[in-house]
């Protein structure tokens, strides 16, 4: 049992690479592709299955409704027990959860059956997306956080933009059963990829109550609200622009085309674009004040609808790294959790958002009443972008940052000069850390203080 529940270090040829660091984002990156692939995919699947079943539309939703809830339920108290047991433990076993569910959605014999699969799905999604922001933060090197998780985000992105075109050309082509068959390769290869490549819990915090202790700095509180608000204008024109583009008779190619500028654009501005946050947000906001004013023409809507993805993807990793330096890594997990659950919660706000101010301007198109509708929706998407705004600039005064701690798989390969006084060395907050260096007879001490020590081996981990 000890073995089961026991982090396997990463080979020394890896954890010794300078950009080992880089290896575990990657590996991350695709738990963060895949889970937002997932959501986005099986929307194109409903035709299919309501004719394999039998069944109604809303009978068929809850294939996507069951993942939804049972992911946005689980986050926080995943990252928790991910912040006792480990959490490259977690993460692990989550893609082999992941894995294993896609293989049986596949093969599911009754809508009841893909259902209940769908849920056990969903709990390794949530292993994987409770863990994410929490395992990029302890491996990458401080002054390399902001890249790696705008990497991350990027990676989501993609998995939005691609769902719905990926989606529809598997069902197209080889079936319904290959929407979810298509996550087993991919999580076969990512299960070996976090074994071998992502970095052993540095700091564990025992027990399962939940600490919300982080909830208590106003800069953390903010930075969820943040993430809310960024997530809820980023999915409320994922649900507009279809509906747009279909009431002009646009085909659904050209809608797509239309709309997966908004995720590239998200997808460069993470990966790219290094702005403050009230920067980012303020690009978002001309581009959605641009779209409430002007004429919805492909013209008019392909390079507004990237700048808004820039803004917000500018914005979205800024904002996790701001609450992540600002937190103990002992809480990592809990607060990616609150970050993962805060982006879900936006994300169905968004889409409540767009069809509340459709169904209020009336139904028919973008043309008439249906046109007024789609005006109230870019609205209230620029009120929420506005609000944001100013959340974040609290935010930037209220977080503090936390020292970047090194981490533990040190010990295992112990640095000749401190032999085994690295213990403590490692285990400690910077004060402690310089309490021991001067304890050290001076020609045991490190040149260059804890610093060097943080640069040196922040890229070995």
């Amino acid at each position: 049992m000890n073995a089961l529940l026991r982090e396997r270090p990463r080979p020394d040829r890896i954890r010794n690479l300078p950009a080992a660091w880089r290896l575990a984002v990657l590996t991350v990156c695709f738990g963060a592709f895949m889970g937002q692939l997932d959501a986005s995919i099986t929307t194109l699947a409903y035709p299919a299955l309501r004719t394999e079943f039998g069944a109604s539309l809303s009978a068929v939703s809850w294939v996507s409704l069951s993942y939804l809830l049972t992911l946005t339920l689980l986050l926080v108290p995943v990252g928790r027990l991910s912040d006792a047991l480990g959490r490259k433990l977690f993460y692990v076993y989550g893609f082999g959860v992941f894995t294993a569910a896609s293989a049986a959605c596949a093969l599911a014999p009754s809508l009841d059956a893909l259902i209940a699969f769908r849920i056990v799905q969903a709990l390794g999604a949530a292993m994987l997306q409770a863990n994410s922001i929490a395992l990029i933060s302890n491996a990458a090197p401080r002054a390399k956080l902001r890249s790696a998780l705008g990497v991350q985000a990027a990676a989501q992105a993609l998995g939005l933009g691609l769902g719905p075109a990926v989606g529809g050309l598997l069902v197209d082509t080889l079936g319904w059963r290959w929407v979810f068959g298509v996550n087993v390769p991919v999580g076969v290869a990512a299960l070996v990829g976090g074994v071998f490549l992502l970095p052993r819990t540095r700091e564990r915090n025992p027990g399962l109550r939940l600490d919300l202790t982080p909830l208590k700095q106003a800069g953390v509180r903010r930075g969820l609200l943040g993430a809310g608000g960024g997530y809820l204008v980023l999915f409320g024109p994922l649900v507009l622009v279809p509906v747009i583009m279909a009431a002009r008779g646009s085909s659904a190619l050209t809608s797509g085309l239309v709309l997966t500028t908004l995720p590239v654009g998200f997808a460069v501005g993470a990966s790219f674009l290094k702005l403050r946050p009230v920067a980012g947000l303020g690009l978002a906001a001309v581009a959605l004040a641009a779209l409430l004013l002007l004429p919805f023409e492909p013209a008019v809507l392909v390079p507004l609808l990237g700048l808004l993805g820039l803004g917000l993807g500018s914005y979205a990793p800024a904002n996790n790294a701001q609450v992540m330096a600002s937190v103990p890594q002992k809480a990592s997990g809990v607060v990616s959790g609150l970050l993962n659950t805060a982006r879900s919660l936006g994300t169905s706000g968004g889409v409540y958002l767009v069809t509340s101010a459709i169904a209020l301007a009336g139904a028919g198109g973008v043309h008439g009443r249906a046109s007024l509708g789609a005006r109230y929706a870019f609205a209230g998407l620029l009120a929420v972008c506005l609000l944001t705004v100013l959340t974040a600039r609290g935010a930037a005064t209220a977080v503090r940052p936390r020292p970047h701690a090194v981490h533990d798989e040190l010990v295992d390969q112990l640095p000749a000069p401190l032999g085994p006084q690295v213990g403590p060395l490692v285990r400690g907050d910077d004060q402690q850390r310089r309490a021991d260096l001067g304890q050290l007879p001076g020609d045991q001490r490190q040149p260059g203080g804890v610093r060097e020590v943080e640069r040196e081996t922040a890229h070995r981990q």
